[in-house]
């Protein structure tokens, strides 16, 4: 075949071409990311099926249960991501710490899937989220050391688009599985998931990281080097370093303002699983295969156009179009709220609410790739110029031997799932006291406290040397 002729032989394995392509990995990373998401939001609907039917206990118990399972799972995924980004950053090998989380993803969503006992349920969901926050720090670190810094952008806008796709499909996916072909087929979806990202790892070949090649001038500089050395050693001084990265990161105005980015997209998402639902059937009397369709079209707009946006950020920066997307965003939230509101009869249920409803969702879906992704960018991206690669380029040692890659994503995977925990929650109870226009009133009010605070902090610098776009990412 043309790539064994090409590029295999004794320094090049099988097929090294394709496997170590970029398009290989971004779809690799991509699989591993919407996988997790993915089984994070699966649960969710048939979770009182487990409860009820597989572990024979009383309805009434659904709610606690259902509350509890969903807060542990919340609550390791905030708890898990600096203890793995520490060893992750210490290994320069990304292949067998994802393979050995996704094993133990696979164990733990076994656990959940056949629901033997309560405690086993329960194991089976700590598993799987510890699991699924370092498969998620890895498959990140691993795409940021494949993707060529110029074309971060797109590729990070492409890799959010399927993190939200998986959150918002996850319960679509399970509840209508399970109503129209039973519990172990809704199952198969996430296990056949999980079959194909394993097979896509270890098929996958990643190029030597720069601190390889690093090390190994610097062992070649060592051997020429006089017995005794000149200046004393560092490393303790660079592990000092690097235990304060979260200390260091946090104490920069646009590191939290892009964190608190992630915190709210994700709390959004995660809001509307808990209220949509039932405004909708409140307002327009529909079931869950019109709420399904409705959450499909905030879904379907993403893959298309983040690659465009994550265009538009490698050549102007995230500061404008981070800025409008939460203005956009804002209006919408607050637009939401019209349809079925007495005092606006031209959007009543009857009239124009149900198609101007539908639009406002479609628009919604249309204008989230603006700002997703936007921490990951503001921390690492090389054109904005990143937190983290600004600070590393005025002192090469401050983070390690190894850089900060897997804390930064473990900085990003904290706020994501911070947003995620406590988004159901608040626009919960912030519905059943004031209701869903109060509800979104307040959160556009905060997304539109967002944009200004991105506009204030976020820098304005476009590529440099980005001309050429020839280069697929």
């Amino acid at each position: 075949m043309y790539w064994r002729a090409r590029m295999d032989g004794p320094d090049y394995p099988w097929g090294y071409r394709w496997r170590s392509s970029s398009a290989f990995v971004i779809f690799t990373c991509i699989l591993a990311l919407f996988t997790e998401t993915f089984l994070y939001s699966f649960i969710v609907p048939i979770v009182s099926y487990m409860i009820e039917i597989r572990l024979h206990l009383a309805p009434s118990q659904t709610q606690i249960y259902t509350a509890a399972l969903l807060a542990t799972h919340g609550f390791f995924s905030i708890l898990a991501p600096p203890i793995v980004a520490h060893f992750a950053d210490k290994t320069s090998d990304r292949k067998i710490p994802l393979v050995v989380c996704l094993v133990f993803c696979t164990i733990g969503t076994f656990l959940v899937a056949f629901t033997p006992s309560v405690w086993a349920l329960f194991l089976g969901r700590i598993i799987q989220s510890i699991a699924s926050s370092a498969s998620w720090i890895v498959a990140f670190s691993t795409l940021s050391d494949n993707i060529a810094p110029e074309h971060m952008g797109k590729a990070m806008g492409l890799a959010m688009s399927f993190v939200s796709t998986g959150i918002m499909s996850g319960p679509t996916v399970s509840g209508t599985l399970l109503e129209l072909a039973g519990y172990w087929a809704a199952w198969a979806v996430p296990l056949t998931l999980l079959c194909m990202y394993l097979a896509a790892r270890l098929v996958m070949l990643e190029r030597p990281r720069v601190g390889k090649q690093k090390d190994r001038c610097t062992a070649q500089k060592q051997d020429r080097a006089p017995l005794l050395p000149s200046q004393p050693n560092t490393g303790d001084s660079q592990m000092t370093s690097s235990r304060g990265f979260y200390r260091i990161i946090l104490s920069d105005g646009r590191a939290i303002v892009g964190l608190l980015n992630t915190l709210l997209f994700s709390a959004m998402l995660s809001a509307f699983d808990s209220t949509l639902p039932l405004h909708l059937r409140d307002v327009f009397n529909w079931g869950s295969l019109p709420a399904g369709l409705v959450f499909l079209t905030i879904q379907l707009p993403g893959p298309f156009l983040s690659p465009l946006v994550g265009w538009l950020r490698d050549r102007v920066g995230i500061r404008y179009p981070t800025t409008i997307g939460w203005i956009v965003v804002s209006l919408l939230l607050w637009t939401l709220t019209i349809p079925g509101q007495i005092g606006f009869e031209w959007a009543s249920p009857d009239q124009l609410g149900k198609p101007m409803f539908v639009a406002t969702t479609i628009g919604f879906g249309m204008t989230i790739p603006f700002v997703r992704g936007v921490a990951l960018l503001q921390l690492m991206s090389e054109s904005n110029p990143g937190v983290v690669r600004e600070i590393s380029a005025k002192n090469p040692s401050i983070f390690g031997s190894h850089g900060a890659t897997s804390k930064v994503f473990s900085s990003v995977e904290i706020a994501f799932n911070v947003g995620t925990t406590i988004g159901p929650l608040i626009a919960g109870s912030l519905t059943e006291m004031l209701g869903f226009t109060y509800t979104n009133s307040i959160l556009a009010t905060i997304a539109l406290g967002v944009g200004v605070f991105s506009f204030t902090f976020f820098d304005h610098k476009p590529s440099v040397g980005n001309e050429d776009d020839k280069d697929q990412v």
